[in-house]
């Protein structure tokens, strides 16, 4: 029978990955498929996202109308997006055997009908499945988005890309500097490994945060900026508003620093806003939905002209070779809180 990962105990901190205490966050357990009615498939889940912003949709408290999607409550199927095969049909424009991207959550199979899918995957784009939930996903049209429409970055302007290492802060780097034509961007993450991978990428110059004089490095590089590009808030959100230029922009995307703890998201420097001008924007990538289209195509282009780099941008946990492969998936998930690769990081949990 197939099996799901339900959330257990929705978490005011950091999650417990105990299995079967009481306070365990979450909760392995059958999943009973119903009879595919019309209109339903049933789908194999292959790959599972893994998204900081899953923990904010599994955290307790939630108020409904504060957020962008119904939170997932206590017993519910954890959500995640993902990438399934069809098994049956009774959809008729999606057939068995074909690839599709989807919320699945973390299960192995599950029935769903044409709301819960996004897109069916052309086979003959020559682009390994992984592709379509990182650079062609919602961190790629997240990377594109922020800098297109919410930065507004123009050619020649500067940027600053926090969590650059990260799957959209990467992506971030790529398109900036090849894409919009950036004079100069410069990347924050958490390694000197991590760093020369963003130089590689295309970075001007990429610092460790790690390092206590990371603050002083970028200052010899550039006095203000034009773009700031938020994937973490709190301190490092507090210094860069010191650095945008008057009248710049900062794109707010991620707050991953106080995901678990909310008070290390905090901004100290908020005046800056006012004494500068600035504009920050928050988004969610779903608010160019219409245009997601157009910009896949944007995309697909930029990765066959050598400007994304989309296999290397991927890291992928294969947990196929596990006796329960989704045991391992909320482990695989708080990686990205902790020691997490470089990249877009990908969990696999079924074979094609």
């Amino acid at each position: 029978m197939p099996s799901k990962v339900i959330l257990e105990n929705p978490p005011t901190g950091n999650v417990n990955l105990t299995w079967d205490q009481e306070d365990s966050t979450f909760k392995l357990t059958d999943n009973e498929l119903p009879p595919l009615g019309d209109g339903d498939v049933r789908v194999k889940v292959l790959y599972l996202s893994n998204d900081p912003a899953q923990r904010g949709w599994i955290a307790a408290n939630q108020n409904p109308l504060r957020s962008y999607m119904k939170p997932v409550e206590k017993g519910d199927t954890v959500l995640a997006r993902g990438i399934g095969k069809i098994l049956e049909s009774k959809l008729a424009k999606y057939s068995e055997g074909d690839y599709v991207l989807g919320l699945f959550g973390w299960t192995d199979e599950l029935v769903v009908n044409d709301l819960t899918l996004t897109l069916k995957l052309d086979p003959n784009a020559g682009l390994p499945l992984p592709t379509y939930l990182a650079t062609l996903g919602s961190i790629g049209l997240t990377a594109y988005f922020g800098l297109k429409e919410v930065g507004k970055l123009q050619k020649g302007q500067t940027v600053l890309i926090s969590a650059a290492s990260g799957a959209t802060g990467s992506t971030a780097v790529q398109l900036a500097k090849h894409l919009f034509g950036a004079s100069k961007v410069y990347g924050i993450a958490g390694s000197e490994e991590k760093c020369r991978w963003v130089e590689l990428l295309g970075a001007d110059k990429c610092v460790n945060y790690k390092d206590p004089s990371w603050k002083e490095e970028l200052a010899k590089e550039f006095e203000t900026v034009d773009v700031y590009f938020d994937n973490v808030g709190g301190e490092i959100l507090s210094w860069a508003l010191t650095k945008v230029t008057r009248f710049g922009r900062v794109i707010a995307c991620g707050a991953i620093s106080g995901y678990n703890d909310p008070s290390l998201a905090t901004v100290t420097t908020w005046r800056e806003i006012t004494s500068n001008r600035l504009t920050i924007q928050g988004f969610i990538v779903i608010d160019f939905k219409d245009q997601f289209q157009e910009a896949i195509g944007v995309l697909i282009k930029a990765i066959k002209e050598g400007k994304l780099k989309a296999t290397e941008s991927v890291s992928v946990v294969d947990l196929t070779n596990e006796d329960v492969p989704l045991k391992k998936v909320p482990e695989t998930w708080t990686r990205l809180f902790t020691d997490k690769p470089r990249g877009k990081l990908l969990t696999k949990i079924g074979n094609e």
